[in-house]
């Protein structure tokens, strides 16, 4: 862009983070890209014009709303591939534009995904072996690092250990979890990325930001243990080349509302959708969790329910607001609005 960049983490040597934050203050430095270290109190702007802010359902409401408080009123754009739907969407950020981006980039297949029984595995490890001898990559992706004595589900280090010596010894698996360094982190991604490992196992620390263009199956153990937004992004994780990809959901319980979450990701691919279905099935509250989010508590109204309702209140508020921004002509309605917002402002945090 001709500009200079810069990038701020908390890895970040001391020198080299002084050196930016005094050529952040100066205004030396147009562009600074950086991970959860831009919130902190010694990061200050000349003068921040624009925030953006991605994978934004990371990032906790007080975290968003102090990165934007460190300019006067800044442009911002918050991004997630991870849709809230669109009735809390309007409930939380009334006073945003939403933009959807609703169709795959140009060159990508739609990601075939099925629901399979315990006694289809073998069928899952024929599809694992054809798509690696035909030059592809696959993940496993499990809910836990270890064994866990409590619960009867697959971890990641025996199965990756399964997987290499019983079940794939032609093969080379991985493997990659949230509790290795740093460093073992960026050499299992490297591997996967360099095609030195076939088949990467792991916990949802890929769910964001690994891209490997060549991989093609998705296959996640005891899937019934992830949230619906969380599956639909580690499919999202395959299909990301021009070859036809796979996601393969293996629960290991039959109850029906696991099931019913299963069947959702079987019929669509659309992130909006799978939301909405998502919010029907667990209740709002449970999609955000209510006082982290703000989420307001309706006397009567429903979120899933009375959609065009909330959009109908949202464009009066809008003309109201158009024809007079004092609101000097509903005192009533200032009033208590007030009052709100002072207390409000006294306890919580506004989005």
């Amino acid at each position: 862009m001709h500009l200079s960049v810069e990038l701020l983490t908390g890895s970040t040597k001391v020198a080299k983070r002084r050196e930016i934050h005094s050529q952040l203050e100066t205004g030396e430095l147009p562009v600074l890209v950086g991970t959860h270290a831009l919130i902190q109190d010694t990061v200050n702007f000349h003068k921040l014009g624009l925030a953006v802010i991605d994978e934004q359902h990371r990032f906790g409401v007080q975290q968003r709303a102090k990165l934007q408080l460190k300019g006067e009123s800044p442009h911002v754009l918050t991004m997630t591939a991870t849709p809230i739907p669109r009735t809390l969407a309007l409930t939380l950020h009334g006073d945003l534009d939403v933009s959807q981006i609703d169709e795959l980039p140009p060159g990508r297949q739609a990601i075939q995904t099925t629901v399979l029984s315990s006694k289809e595995r073998s069928q899952a490890y024929d599809l694992i072996r054809r798509e690696v001898a035909s030059g592809h990559q696959v993940y496993v992706v499990l809910p836990l690092v270890e064994e866990s004595e409590k619960l009867d589900v697959r971890s990641a280090i025996e199965e990756q250990e399964k997987l290499q010596k019983s079940i794939f010894p032609e093969f080379r698996v991985g493997l990659l979890h949230g509790r290795m360094s740093s460093a073992d982190k960026d050499e299992a991604i490297t591997k996967f990325r360099d095609k030195e490992t076939d088949i990467l196992v792991s916990t949802t620390v890929v769910e964001v930001g690994v891209d490997v263009p060549n991989a093609t199956v998705m296959f996640i153990e005891n899937s019934e243990r992830f949230g619906l937004s969380q599956l639909h992004q580690l499919r999202g994780r395959v299909g990301r080349g021009s070859s036809r990809s796979y996601c393969l959901l293996m629960p290991g319980s039959k109850a029906t509302e696991a099931m019913q979450r299963m069947k959702v990701l079987e019929q669509s691919q659309d992130g909006f959708f799978i939301a909405e279905m998502d919010m029907r099935l667990r209740g709002p509250g449970q999609v955000l969790g209510t006082r982290q989010s703000g989420l307001p508590d309706f006397a009567l109204a429903s979120l899933v329910e009375d959609q065009e309702v909330l959009e109908l209140a949202r464009e009066v508020a809008q003309m109201v607001i158009d024809s007079d921004e004092s609101l000097n002509q509903w005192p009533v309605v200032r009033d208590e609005l007030e009052r709100r917002y002072q207390r409000m402002m006294s306890g919580s945090i506004l989005t």
